[in-house]
């Protein structure tokens, strides 16, 4: 019987993908992430007919919020939730049942035209409630009832999901609905606590080692744990009622909040390490969303709130998880934690893309969308080909 991490991995004979929880999510996750643009990119030029229930639009949203981030969040939590418990990793055939439920869900989004519309659903939300079994056994057989936010948030996340697919099933527009509304912000509250302890943390490790004198604020301080309680609170009221100033003013406080919050990270003290510098940058897209969308509101005639969205989820979410994807993907598998220039172009990509979206939101050029779309290719492909090896194969495999 195995009784570590590394003894149970060892012990696993079969592929390499599933010998730890973030290797299929990853890899396979940033393929869906491309290649779902792909096909948006087709279905909007009139090329391809999406063979699906849901409009492009929505369609195109759900991808990526509920698909691509849905396998990211897996395969951090199976990966980080035995550190936080001490309980062995999930590995071998049971993560290849989790991995094979979330291509089917893919699968029955895209091809839900064909299908009954509760079937649909049913596939489709099947692997976010496994998950969560997954990760609750491990949280109270491992009495880590600290994470348990983390949990509360992951269920959130999968409400979302369910009212996202009864929004467009009513003929609704659920891409400008309150599923979608639900789903970013647990997700940007996600980032908020994750983010929280592990960018302080990283960028501690790093100035340490680098000999700098400068230290970021120890994660969860009193003024942090007062920042995500507002943020709540705010988020909450964006959720129901979008429209109205007291949102708009809601957002741009906190927007102010977490701008103060990230300052506190000694962030400009570690451009030289862009696996560091990234997370900086990404969360830094959490305050810059939240101005946005609040100005949107306030002065809808001068923003964009789909460009204001776009700061969220291609800036803090996209550039947030290929941030923790590229660092726990050298790590895990017994790499130099260094970003080579590969890994630049991709964060390059993923940053240029998100702030060409939010401009597309005021100059709505169809040179610019075709350049975003290709910018989004380049940071998800790009991802999938320079850690796919590593991913796939135990030894080490290539120099990112």
């Amino acid at each position: 019987m195995a009784h570590s991490s590394a003894e149970q991995m060892r012990q696993w004979q079969g592929p390499a993908l599933f010998s730890y929880g973030f290797r299929p999510f990853f890899l396979f996750g940033a393929l869906w992430a491309g290649g779902a643009m792909v096909l948006w990119i087709l279905a909007l030029s009139g090329a391809i007919q999406l063979p699906t229930r849901f409009d492009p639009v929505a369609w195109h949203a759900h991808a990526f919020l509920f698909g691509y981030l849905s396998a990211i969040i897996a395969g951090f939590l199976l990966t980080a939730v035995p550190n936080w418990t001490g309980r062995l990793p999930v590995v071998g055939p049971r993560l290849a049942v989790l991995f094979a439920v979330w291509a089917v869900g893919r699968a029955a989004v895209l091809f839900s035209a064909a299908l009954p519309v509760w079937g649909s659903i049913v596939l489709d939300l099947m692997f976010p409630l496994m998950l969560a079994g997954v990760i609750l056994r491990e949280i109270v057989v491992g009495k880590n009832w600290r994470n348990l936010i983390v949990l509360v948030l992951l269920s959130v996340f999968t409400l979302a999901n369910l009212m996202f697919h009864l929004e467009a099933a009513r003929g609704a527009s659920a891409a400008q609905g309150m599923g979608l509304r639900l789903g970013i912000s647990a997700v940007i509250l996600m980032i908020a606590v994750i983010g929280g302890r592990i960018v302080p943390s990283f960028t501690r490790n790093w100035l340490a080692r680098e000999g700098h004198t400068a230290r970021p604020t120890p994660p969860m301080q009193r003024f942090d744990k007062a920042v995500l309680l507002v943020s709540v609170a705010v988020f909450w009221g964006w959720v129901i009622a979008p429209t109205i100033m007291i949102t708009g003013l809601g957002l741009c406080i906190i927007g102010v909040l977490h701008s103060v919050r990230l300052s506190r990270w000694k962030g400009q003290h570690t451009m030289r390490d862009p696996l560091v510098f990234i997370l900086h940058l990404a969360y830094g897209f959490i305050p810059l969303g939240a101005l946005a969308m609040g100005a949107a509101i306030l002065w809808p005639d001068f923003i964009s709130k789909a460009g204001a969205l776009h700061l969220w989820m291609a800036g803090a979410i996209g550039g947030m998880t290929l941030a923790v994807m590229t660092r726990a993907s050298l790590g895990h598998t017994g790499q130099d934690l260094r970003a080579g220039r590969g890994t630049v172009v991709v964060y390059g990509a993923i940053i240029a893309a998100t702030l060409m979206r939010f401009v597309a939101g005021v100059w709505p050029l169809n040179m610019l969308y075709d350049l975003i779309g290709a910018l989004w290719c380049v940071a998800f492909f790009g991802f999938a080909g320079i850690y796919g090896p590593l991913l796939w194969r135990v030894k080490k495999a290539v120099q990112a």
